[in-house]
């Protein structure tokens, strides 16, 4: 008998007006899920053990999947219902929808209502996607329901229209979006320790003296703290208590010290300022590349360059430079380069996996992936991208 491949799901994340991510919006490649696609998902601990505590969100053209034994498996406190406002011309489908409301579960509304048919009293919170309907005006969503979905939101001016229309959670390609517009000189430092950041990765990359690792750190103090916060959090600590810079460096190796200042070039510049939403991202893209090198067998210093591969994608966004200008001082690997430079090679095929977020199996197979095998790496990586922005 041949087993049925695990379905391909579509998974973006969700952030809210502070950059911090809140959810998980997960959607069906190839129309709405189905009871077998739940099954699939929910069946198993490892989708909400692995994401938690974000919730997951669930994009349904209608309530066919949601069987009483399916229902069984969706947690409400963790699991948003965004159906598709066009299933509510079906007869009952509304008092259905508030059922669903009164035992616990967040319901919104996705898209237009059609037309003639009135808001429903008890279902007030919506999801729109921007890119196919627009933008409400501003001010039109109800203030006291809600959060409220946006998602396609591409740029950081569709991402203002709908904080405006009162849009709470966002979804969407509007943090890799380097419009200029989008930047507010006075929100942001003059990239010193960006620049120190690279200058230290240059040095372990030709292995330089530790002491010279430790008086660039110190002449960063926001820098060493955030640091050492991060190699003695709960995520990252191995059980003794790092007070110096010095016992960061000789104590946690320079294998976990690069990869931390690797993550920390994302890190937020100001204390009070809000998170780089550039950090998970480069977080997950690094996880996921290595978790499929360690897949393949490869070894610690091959998965080493597949995070690294993964953690450097975003950083001609992150520095608003060209990529090649920024290589240029780490001598890194050619296939490395080649993966960066021109999405090139093994690294460079998974990279764009990485990029693209929604797949079908051709592309797997070209990669030498099936869809179990992709679905528990990006599991793994989203885990440990939540962590990470939790913890720098």
């Amino acid at each position: 008998m041949v087993a049925t491949p695990f379905p391909l799901v579509e998974i973006r994340s969700v952030a809210n007006a502070q950059n911090e991510w809140v959810a998980l919006l997960l959607r069906a490649p190839e129309g709405s899920f189905d009871e077998t696609t739940l099954q699939a998902m929910f069946g198993v601990p490892d989708l909400l053990a692995a994401v938690a505590p974000l919730d997951c969100i669930l994009l349904l053209d209608s309530l066919a999947a949601l069987t009483p034994p399916i229902l069984k498996l969706l947690p409400p406190n963790r699991v948003v219902l965004a159906v598709d406002a066009g299933a509510l011309a079906g007869e009952g489908v509304a008092s259905r929808l508030a059922e669903l409301q009164m035992d616990g579960f967040r319901v919104l509304l996705d898209g237009p209502l059609p037309a003639d048919l009135p808001q429903p009293k008890a279902l007030r919170s919506v999801a729109r996607n921007l890119r196919i309907h627009g933008t409400p005006a501003t001010g039109s969503l109800p203030a006291l329901f809600g959060p409220h979905l946006a998602y396609g939101v591409d740029t950081q001016d569709a991402l203002r229209a709908g904080e405006n229309a009162g849009f709470g959670w966002f979804s969407g390609a509007y943090a890799l979006d380097d419009a200029d517009s989008a930047q507010d000189p006075q929100q942001h430092d003059d990239g010193t320790t960006r620049r120190r950041l690279m200058t230290m990765l240059a040095l372990l990359s030709r292995d330089a003296d530790s002491c010279e690792l430790e008086a660039q750190l110190k002449q960063d103090p926001a820098l060493s703290f955030h640091l050492l916060k991060l190699v003695n959090s709960a995520a990252f600590s191995s059980g003794t208590h790092i007070a110096s810079i010095g016992q960061a460096i000789s104590r946690i190796g320079r294998r976990q010290l690069q990869r931390w200042l690797q993550l920390l070039l994302y890190a937020r510049q100001h204390p009070d300022g809000p998170p780089n939403l550039l950090l998970p991202v480069a977080a997950r893209r690094g996880a996921l590349l290595e978790e499929l090198c360690k897949r393949d067998g490869g070894d610690r210093d091959e998965q080493d360059l597949a995070f690294m591969s993964g953690v450097f994608s975003l950083l001609d966004r992150l520095f608003r430079m060209p990529m090649a200008a920024l290589l240029g001082d780490l001598k890194l690997p050619g296939d490395v380069e080649a993966a960066l430079l021109a999405r090139e090679g093994l690294l460079g095929q998974r990279l764009l996996l990485c990029e693209t977020p929604s797949l079908d199996s051709a592309a797997l197979e070209a990669a030498g992936l099936d869809s179990l095998s992709w679905w528990q790496c990006q599991l793994h990586a989203y885990h440990w991208a939540i962590q990470v922005a939790r913890n720098v």
